[in-house]
């Protein structure tokens, strides 16, 4: 897969800031995905796979398959977010998932630092805990990363657990280097350098740390994207929905009480009457 061109991943950003919206305002998928289309810039590649998305959504119900199928367009990165917002029993909402692909399309669109775009997405794999084995192999198959990364996105599947995630940052970046060459000038590194000399320094600083505070020192100190945290309960919102449903429950008594004053509702024609019940019915054992 190739990497698109700046304007599709400004129209990338713009369909998932859009779709996240109006889903936020209780539109169905189906609609969102039929009009959608024809806002965006006709030029790109994008109006023709959201048509292929609305074909298949109307079948299956699902958008992560069609992404899978037109590999094309859509990374196995942006379809493995989908697809982990659409399982049955996932606390990953889709409106996360979708804020999650907004920031990286915008990221793309500016023509990112490969290390950033790790990071970036690493963060959101950890964060909204989407699974490692399948993430990071998504991650490697992303056409912005060049071979040395594809290859060391792989290795870390193995060494995720046994080795502290800000010393797999620093032995591959340009301080480690340069401490090494301090005691032995003629050290040459057995792989690629893939980090800089501020994000060697910034992981150091961070062994045997929460992964997450080095992620934040990187946003701070190198302006890395920040991965949009997933949205704490707010007990107070909670209260006002449990307040909405008591009031429509005695809306609905209101109405029925109004009913039967009205006589509307007759329920003495349906109650059972007690003589009705007692003893042998009206009729039985009589002659034939």
């Amino acid at each position: 897969m190739p990497v698109l061109d700046r304007e599709e991943y400004i129209e990338q950003a713009y369909f998932f800031h859009a779709f996240r919206e109006r889903l936020v305002d209780g539109l169905p998928s189906q609609d969102i995905l039929a009009r959608i289309g024809e806002e965006l810039l006709s030029t790109t590649k994008l109006p023709m796979a959201i048509s292929f998305l609305h074909s298949e959504i109307k079948v299956s119900g699902l958008m992560s398959p069609a992404m899978a199928r037109i590999s094309h367009y859509f990374t196995p990165f942006q379809t493995h977010v989908i697809s982990q917002a659409e399982l049955d029993q996932s606390r990953f909402a889709m409106e996360q998932a979708l804020l999650v692909l907004e920031r990286e399309a915008k990221f793309k669109a500016e023509g990112p630092a490969l290390a950033a775009l790790f990071v970036f997405q690493f963060e959101a794999l950890s964060r909204n805990r989407l699974g490692y084995t399948q993430g990071l192999a998504a991650m490697a198959a992303d056409p912005f990363y060049t071979e040395d990364w594809h290859d060391y996105i792989l290795t870390l599947r193995a060494r995720l657990g046994d080795v502290d995630f800000a010393d797999l940052i620093f032995v591959r970046s340009e301080h480690f280097v340069k401490e090494r060459q301090r005691l032995n000038p003629e050290f040459t590194p057995k792989f690629p350098t893939l980090f800089g000399e501020k994000e060697g320094k910034i992981a150091r600083a961070n062994r045997g740390r929460d992964p997450l505070y080095l992620f934040s020192a990187l946003q701070r100190q190198l302006g890395y994207p920040e991965v949009p945290r997933p949205r704490r309960p707010d007990e107070l919102e909670a209260r006002v929905v449990l307040l909405e449903q008591k009031i429509a429950q005695l809306e609905n008594r209101l109405k029925l009480a109004e009913s039967e004053i009205q006589q509307d509702i007759d329920l003495s024609q349906v109650m059972v009457k007690p003589e009705e019940t007692a003893g042998i019915p009206k009729g039985w054992g009589g002659a034939q």
